[in-house]
């Protein structure tokens, strides 16, 4: 995806530790009469030794993590929050937002492609509510659409519409890069993407599409009548209790701010305010704080929010077996989906991690999950001016993290 982030200046540390634990079991042998009362008090006593001695060892070893991460890959600034069974294990906060301005755990940032999974969320639930059905064809909101009538919804969630990316168009980058804060409508870019031909046959193929999930987001205000912002408002956010996320189809972030940078026009420059309206559909473009990003990884992950059923078509492989390259598709745009990495309604998993990885202009992050732990974690980084281009800081955290937290589950193909 386009856009990565850079910053220099030194670093300034700071750590927050929130109570949390990891689940600790133990196994207590009853006993009768008052040896029975002095063991269970001095067992209870050893356990919660035990959960304390567990949090900090776990909150450090998220410390150093993050501390391994921002050292070996240049990074700025680092926003970290880590969750256990629904409780906090740690959140880490190093770096400066801008030269002088330490970064700070309620700082705002753009969660990207995180949306993206709130829109298949928001799809789904619409399928619980016998509104809609994922195979229903878009020609019966959309009708105006190349294939519409053979392109479905699920194939919009889980970009196999075959619909072009706009995003490598030299059109479009020649036209971002000269002016980055220029205001996006959908209109103009689904247009990009629908001038061009089908790269497959619908259902046929997997390729990565913004112009899937713009169109998606048409799709669903057509459906119900109203706005994405409003559904993910009502549906997501508020259920949620995710008070610092909200949706910005401005360049505007509410303080107080993560400030990105970059180099991608040849100068290293600030980012931050650079217009995001092109990144997904109107009303999904939006910002977030690094709490509510761990809220929603695991809220995502588990599929609180929909049926049992709908969640296992959320992460489901389905996909799986796709993503051959062809004369119209070439390698690298048809990506191959594999059992232990894919794209879902919505969402990607990668070995057993239900995730998202936003990277753009400046910003890089990831939400993730581990079921099998009821482990969520959440990363936003930035990048320092010596940092690798192109690299998301965010997974190299989020990577680092779990290395030492889950290291029996890679987050690798």
């Amino acid at each position: 995806m386009l856009g990565r982030l850079s910053l220099a200046g030194n670093r300034f540390p700071a750590v927050v530790f929130v109570g949390a634990t990891l689940m600790v079991f133990f196994a207590a042998t009853a006993c009768s009469g008052s040896e029975s009362t002095t063991s269970e008090e001095a067992t209870a006593s050893q356990a919660t030794s035990s959960e304390a001695t567990t949090a900090e060892g776990s909150a450090a070893e998220v410390e150093a993590a993050v501390e391994s991460a921002m050292e070996e890959n240049d990074l700025k600034a680092v926003l970290v929050r880590v969750t256990q069974n629904g409780e906090e294990v740690a959140t880490v906060v190093r770096g400066e937002s801008m030269t002088g301005v330490p970064a700070t755990e309620d700082m705002h940032f753009r969660n990207g492609a995180v949306a993206i999974s709130y829109l298949g969320t928001v799809l789904l639930q619409l399928v619980d509510e016998g509104v809609v059905e994922l195979d229903d064809t878009i020609d019966t909101w959309l009708p105006e659409l190349p294939a519409s009538d053979k392109i479905t919804l699920r194939m919009l969630a889980n970009s196999t519409s075959g619909y072009v990316d706009y995003v490598p168009m030299d059109s479009f980058t020649d036209a971002i890069y000269k002016d980055p804060f220029r205001a996006w409508t959908p209109d103009e870019l689904i247009e990009m993407a629908t001038d061009e031909p089908l790269l497959y046959e619908p259902g046929t193929n997997w390729s990565y599409s913004h112009a899937n999930f713009m169109i998606l987001g048409e799709a669903l205000t057509a459906i119900t009548g109203t706005p994405v912002e409003e559904l993910i408002r009502e549906r997501i956010v508020e259920p949620l209790g995710m008070e610092g996320t909200e949706s910005h189809q401005t360049a505007e972030i509410p303080e107080p701010v993560l400030h990105a940078y970059s180099s991608e026009r040849g100068t290293y420059e600030e980012s931050t305010f650079w217009n995001p309206s092109w990144t997904l559909a109107e009303g999904a473009v939006m910002i977030t704080d690094i709490a509510d990003l761990a809220t929603s990884a695991r809220a995502i992950g588990t599929g609180e929010l929909v049926s049992a059923e709908s969640h296992e078509e959320q992460i489901g492989p389905s996909n799986v077996g796709l993503g051959v390259p062809t004369d119209t598709c070439p390698e690298g745009v048809c990506r191959e989906q594999l059992p232990s990495a894919y794209f879902g309604i919505g969402t990607i998993v990668l070995g057993g991690w239900v995730l998202e990885n936003p990277a753009f202009f400046g910003y890089g992050g990831v939400q993730a999950y581990l079921p099998s732990e009821d482990l969520a974690i959440a990363a936003s980084a930035t990048l320092d001016e010596d940092a690798e281009e192109g690299l998301n800081g965010g997974q190299k955290v989020f990577e680092e993290i779990a290395a030492v937290l889950a290291p029996d589950d890679p987050p690798q193909p």
